[in-house]
């Protein structure tokens, strides 16, 4: 065994080593994640949150041998598998029949009210080059799986977190509020990589930053005081199609009240020009009187609206200004929501006889009671 070196004699030695390591690792970049241990790049975080292998070169190699890990990965798996066969192989026949335009690429796709629900608007608006994503739910810290503690309390937290979401087709808040501010994997960050991840997507950028008043993206520095909007901008390549796509995803408050204290968000929307929107499970916050601007702005802004009972009233797309498509059965809300119930929508339902949907949407998960409405400007 080597004599451990003197602090002040082996100085020179020590600057050396570091000198060479530093010089074989530049050389060599497979493994100079082996010579100075570094945080893993966030496709590797995704992966691993998303229950996905990792490279053998990977910081994180090491962890997936976990036996916590490898039960998280089995279970995602299963979910995974279990999600494609009875919801989105069945969307996809279905898009393709009736709804074949969302196929094309479009510049940008707004999704208001999503919390960390990247799955669903990725499944309708595949080609968008950005997506705009916002919700309460705060970021969280930018997940460090080496930094974890307990791995199968962390990993078991993700999974409860995103459980409603996959066994039904929307996030469940009151759920998501305990789990997502558990001590680790806390907030909407690890969930919409472990999406990004699942939909065959490879996480090249991801920046923090906010929004200023006046609607721009500006990146988090240190010192430096961000705006009253934080956000996240995460570029990815769709592996697929080889295309890169940029998701964003805003903590903030829609309401009236909200948009007036934070303008910035809208105007950073506003900025994009206009999109194809899509609206799920939004619990009807936009038949109240306190959502009229959000409201708004998505039928000003928008050429073609996606999205169930629980968005826009039928009584504020004028029929003047779109034209209106229907799927599924119109039953009414859940019991929690029964006080929106849209006597003329069911009308419509009626009079109309519309396609049937064979997979769920919204909050009627069940697809035997699912509604979808497609609104595209005239």
């Amino acid at each position: 065994m080597n004599p451990p070196l003197k602090r002040c004699a082996g100085l020179p030695v020590i600057v050396a080593l570091v000198s060479a390591l530093s010089l074989y690792a530049q050389e060599n970049p497979e493994v100079a994640t082996r010579a100075v241990p570094v945080a893993a790049g966030p496709n590797d975080v995704a992966r691993f949150l998303a229950g996905m292998p990792v490279p053998e070169t990977s910081p994180l190699a090491p962890l997936t041998r976990d036996p916590a890990w490898q039960a998280h990965a089995a279970f995602f798996e299963e979910q995974f598998s279990k999600l494609n066969l009875r919801q989105l192989q069945k969307l996809h026949a279905w898009q393709e029949t009736y709804l074949p335009e969302s196929l094309q690429p479009i510049p940008v796709a707004f999704y208001m009210f999503s919390g960390p629900d990247f799955l669903y608007v990725d499944q309708f608006f595949p080609k968008a080059a950005v997506y705009v994503l916002c919700g309460k739910e705060a970021m969280g810290p930018p997940p460090d799986p080496l930094r974890i503690t307990n791995l199968s309390g962390a990993l078991g937290n993700l999974e409860n977190a995103m459980k409603s979401s996959l066994n039904t087709t929307y996030f469940i808040t009151k759920d998501m509020k305990i789990d997502l501010h558990e001590q680790n994997l806390n907030g909407v960050l690890p969930i919409l990589y472990a999406f990004i991840a699942r939909a065959d997507k490879s996480i090249t950028n991801v920046t923090f930053g906010s929004l200023n008043s006046g609607g721009a993206f500006e990146e988090a520095r240190a010192g430096k005081k961000g705006g009253s909007v934080p956000g996240v901008r995460i570029k990815y390549t769709d592996k697929q199609s080889g295309e890169p796509q940029t998701i964003y995803y805003f903590t903030t408050d829609i309401s009236d009240g909200g948009i007036k204290a934070a303008p910035g968000f809208l105007k950073f929307c506003q900025r994009l020009g206009i999109a194809s929107s899509f609206l799920k499970s939004a619990s009807y916050l936009m038949f109240e009187n306190g959502f009229a601007t959000i409201r708004n702005f998505i039928l000003e802004h928008s050429k073609i609206i996606v999205q169930d009972d629980a968005g826009i009233p039928l009584a504020y797309i004028d029929p003047n200004k779109w034209n209106l498509r229907l799927y599924g059965v119109y039953l009414g809300p859940i019991e929690l929501f029964k006080q929106h119930y849209q006597p003329r929508l069911h009308e419509l339902f009626q009079q109309s006889n519309p396609p049937p949907l064979d997979f769920g949407f919204g909050y009627h998960w069940n697809y035997k009671e699912a509604n979808l409405m497609v609104a595209e400007r005239k």
